[in-house]
């Protein structure tokens, strides 16, 4: 089982008649002149009795109205909810063709059981989940689901059928942010994979409704959950159960969506039964309902290269940048308030600038904010790792930056992340 601990890594009114006409109509004489006088007290109490029949009629029909509104009220209510049902279930089974159970075995190191202390090689057997994104096989998953030292791979499709024959394409290294693996299917075994189609994460925005599919504690596949877009940009540490393994994640989607142990590398997709994101980690510390993804076009580049290449290969820059918000730039007396700042080495505390790498070559300098690539600006839906992220090595981008208060515009010729692996 995947052994993440902080990913997937409750009135009635009274009418008075008043007492002279009480009087008056118990006095009975045939005079004439009198008879004004005998028949007022009865058209008074003739209207008051048609007033009585009114106004019940009137509040019977009032009744009447508000239960015949409230029925289409909770009519309607059904017809919406059915609906949603519906849109759920529907998307389940859309996409659930393209969702994979990952099991995985795997060698790792131990210390202290062998001759003398010495460490010994331990078999460990875990789960997670994968989307098929390609016809001819081709299967994106994190990468802590198929960890260094992995030694055999098998996918289950969601009809049921097992598949043995898989190799792991590539990974990234444990040290990146972007934690992301490919397997590939080599011998279908005769069954017709269907891919899933990919979304815009771009395009989401907070609120949006979002469901979550995945192979849920390793052992209950296919499991289907619903939430919404609860934040983007969000950073955060993931480690396994033990607290060992740390790694960095940033720039993720965050959902309220249930995403557990064996979600990992699962699709977080939405209402049209795109996939907007890959599920990666779950909140610790007593934390509900804080799931974490990573947004689909962070790796759009990198699955087309995958796809065309056959290899991972990740466009790089060669800059360590901070992401602006309000709050960072008041702090750092900013003029600018979104981008990608490059910090001064001094006060970063290391070069924040690679030396020879592609921005370094394009005259990028510390201090310099970033905020655009190729005209799109980075802000909270667009940060510069995602921008970067569509595109592949090689690729030339245009930077839009500002130093010293001035824009500029600065073409960068994308590189190869040399942190990135392959098998």
């Amino acid at each position: 089982m995947d052994d993440d601990k902080t990913r997937g890594k409750k009135v009635t009114q009274k009418t008075e008649i008043p007492k002279s006409t009480v009087e008056n109509s118990g006095t009975v004489t045939t005079d004439v002149d009198t008879e004004p006088r005998r028949s007022k007290p009865l058209q008074a109490i003739f209207l008051i009795l048609i007033a009585a029949v009114v106004g019940f009629g009137g509040g019977w029909l009032g009744a009447a109205g508000r239960d015949s509104d409230q029925t289409n009220s909770t009519s309607a209510q059904r017809v919406v909810l059915d609906k949603q049902s519906n849109l759920i279930s529907n998307i389940a089974q859309e996409v659930g063709q393209s969702v994979v159970s990952v099991n995985v075995t795997s060698q790792s190191q131990t210390g202290g059981f062998g001759f003398f202390g010495q460490s010994r090689s331990v078999e460990q057997q875990s789960a997670g989940t994968g989307i098929i994104i390609s016809n001819d096989g081709l299967v994106i998953t994190n990468r802590h689901v198929v960890p260094e030292g992995t030694t055999n791979v098998n996918l289950v499709l969601s009809d049921g059928t097992e598949l043995n024959d898989v190799e792991v394409v590539g990974r990234t290294s444990d040290n990146d942010t972007l934690d992301v693996a490919f397997l590939r299917i080599k011998n279908s075994e005769g069954h017709k994979l269907v891919p899933a189609k990919l979304g815009k994460s771009s395009d989401m925005r907070v609120g949006d409704s979002v469901v979550a599919i995945g192979n849920a504690l390793g052992q209950f596949q296919n499991t289907v959950t619903t939430g919404i877009i609860s934040g983007y940009g969000r950073s955060v540490q993931a480690s396994d159960e033990s607290g060992s393994g740390a790694e960095n994640l940033n720039d993720l989607f965050q959902t309220d969506a249930a995403i557990n142990q064996g979600n990992s590398g699962g699709p977080l997709v939405n209402v049209n039964g795109e996939v907007i994101g890959i599920n990666t980690a779950v909140a610790g510390g007593g934390a509900e309902n804080i799931g974490f993804a990573i947004p689909i076009d962070n790796i759009s580049g990198l699955i087309n290269s995958v796809s065309k290449n056959g290899k991972l290969e990740r466009p790089y820059l060669g800059v360590i940048y901070v992401s602006l918000t309000d709050s960072i730039a008041k702090e750092l007396k900013l003029s600018v308030s979104r981008g990608a700042y490059i910090p001064k080495s001094d006060d970063y505390g290391q070069d924040t600038i690679i030396d020879d790498g592609p921005a370094d070559k394009a005259g990028i300098k510390e201090g310099d904010i970033i905020t655009k690539v190729d005209g799109k600006d980075i802000d909270a839906q667009n940060s510069l790792a995602s921008l970067l992220g569509q595109h592949q090595p090689g690729d030339k981008v245009k930077l839009t930056i500002n130093r010293d208060g001035k824009t500029q515009a600065v073409d960068v010729t994308l590189g190869t992340m040399p942190s990135s692996t392959s098998n």
